[in-house]
């Protein structure tokens, strides 16, 4: 064989390497990238979700100490956004929104109050039912890749 088919296989040879090492590179890259993105979005989705609910459980608990006329339209906003918790949320999110639903429901049968009985429900953890649920959100995206500030 002539040494310059060997020269000529050898370039062409490092180029197809060089080539395809390129686009392992690259196409590495564009997936991890991907991930991350994916990552980033799923956390986005729940943080948004968990907030809509805080608010939402919120306003409807607030009510519930304040009133005793409940109405089955007010929970389905905050039932909707327990089912969605199914889908994307852990075992223990979800059961302690379905704890947090409960609690707006119980409130509802319990006797009115006003704001003297409002330090009591601060301090009270059976009174405030949104204080494990968002102990368990913090957890759940803690350990899913979501830095943020812990509380000690």
């Amino acid at each position: 064989m002539d040494s310059s088919y060997v020269t000529a296989l050898a370039a062409l040879a490092g180029s197809m390497i060089g080539g395809l090492t390129t686009l392992a590179a690259s196409w590495l890259g564009k997936r991890v990238e991907f991930s991350a993105e994916q990552l980033a979005h799923g956390l986005n989705r729940r943080e948004e979700l968990y907030k809509d609910f805080i608010e939402e459980a919120s306003k409807w608990f607030t009510h519930a100490y304040e009133h005793d006329d409940p109405k089955v339209s007010n929970l389905v906003g905050i039932y909707a956004l327990v089912s969605q918790m199914r889908v994307l949320s852990s075992t223990r999110v979800v059961d302690s929104a379905e704890r947090v639903v409960r609690a707006i429901i119980q409130t509802y049968r319990a006797p009115n109050r006003g704001f003297a009985d409002v330090e009591e429900l601060l301090d009270n953890q059976a009174l405030n039912p949104l204080r494990d649920f968002s102990s368990a959100c913090r957890d759940e995206l803690l350990g899913l890749g979501r830095a943020g500030p812990v509380r000690t």
